[in-house]
């Protein structure tokens, strides 16, 4: 197959890239050529900005391709651009949407393609339905092939799956694991959540194109492993070699204190990870029959971790974040005092 991926090089995107080009597939990545390095060898690289319609048209001018999917659209202003581009020059148009975009507060937390869509918290997530919202009408109006897909929290090898770190990644909150301190941890620790690794997800993805079923529906891509998120941090600190001091803070308290720090954590918590689900992925395997999430966590982050510690460019520092840890951590225990 011929096929257009806007992005192309992101933790989502890189995987399903490379694999594309191990099944011999005619690969062309459209991007702004910044992150050349990730680009699979054998595949073409058209460089331009997205956001000049004109610029692309000209760019893809005489162009057919079997599937086209942006990992790069967030605005129903984005999805209504490229309607226009390619609805004369593919047989399917792939929207990257987000799990996120599920109901919450969440009536049950067992999640099928028909639970509804709605978030309150996230903006990030309503902008994504209301784009899902535009390429359905679409479909049903001008017979536009699309398919929606909603990853769920997707990693890769550069950087760690958490529900709380700084604006630099994941590295200050494994440092600190390292070393034995305190690491934030919302709640309890006890809500249920589902990391999936990228190959993983590149192997659903991948089963879509072409797929002649899949025009016009909506499917989420996950592993069906589900974890505590105390259980997510004991097994990093396993990896790391460290022991997991957890500090666990009410998620309200987090979004009040961050916003002080300059963090906003509410539509991350409570529009996503603060909540339990538990994905079915019945309506994906019935597209894909062969699919199946073969990376248990603890087996995906082992790599994980091991290229970062490999990569010293992986290891930003975050003081900031260090502060707000350190400062939340001590509220903590100042309230843990009051109450003994």
């Amino acid at each position: 197959m011929k096929i257009l991926l806007i992005g192309g090089t992101g933790t989502i995107s890189l995987a399903i890239s490379q694999r594309l080009q191990e099944l011999g597939h005619t690969l062309t990545l459209f991007n702004r050529g910044k992150s050349k390095a990730f680009v699979p060898v054998g595949a073409e690289l058209i460089c331009g900005d997205i956001q000049n319609e004109a610029e692309i048209a000209k760019l893809l001018q005489g162009r057919k391709f079997d599937v086209v999917a942006n990992f790069i659209a967030f605005e129903v202003t984005d999805v209504q651009r490229d309607f226009r581009l390619f609805q004369e020059i593919t047989d399917q148009y792939i929207f990257i949407s987000s799990a996120s975009a599920y109901q919450k507060p969440a009536v049950s937390p067992f999640i099928t393609e028909s639970t509804p869509l709605s978030n309150p918290y996230w903006v990030y997530s309503r902008k994504k339905i209301a784009c899902e919202e535009w390429l359905m009408e679409r479909f049903r109006e001008d017979k536009f092939p699309i398919t929606i897909v909603r990853p769920s929290h997707t990693y890769g090898n550069t950087k760690v799956p958490l529900a709380l770190s700084g604006h630099k990644g994941s590295w200050p909150v494994v440092r600190r694991i390292m070393d034995g301190k305190p690491v934030l941890i919302h709640g309890d620790g006890s809500s249920l959540w589902t990391l999936t690794h990228n190959t993983d997800f590149a192997k659903g993805f991948i089963g879509l194109l072409g797929n002649c079923h899949a025009i016009g529906q909506a499917v989420h891509i996950t592993s069906d492993e589900s974890l505590t998120w105390t259980q997510i941090h004991e097994i990093i600190a396993q990896k790391v070699g460290g022991k997991l001091v957890p500090c666990y803070v009410p998620s309200d308290t987090i979004i009040k204190v961050g916003k002080r720090f300059g963090y906003d954590y509410e539509g991350g918590l409570m529009g996503d990870k603060a909540t339990t689900v538990i994905f079915d992925n019945s309506k994906l395997k019935k597209l894909v029959p062969d699919f199946v999430a073969t990376t248990r966590f603890d087996l995906g982050i082992a790599d994980t971790i091991e290229h970062i510690l490999k990569n010293p460019q992986y290891q930003t520092e975050d003081k900031d974040y260090e502060e707000f840890t350190v400062y939340l951590h001590q509220k903590m225990q100042e309230m843990e005092g009051k109450l003994a």
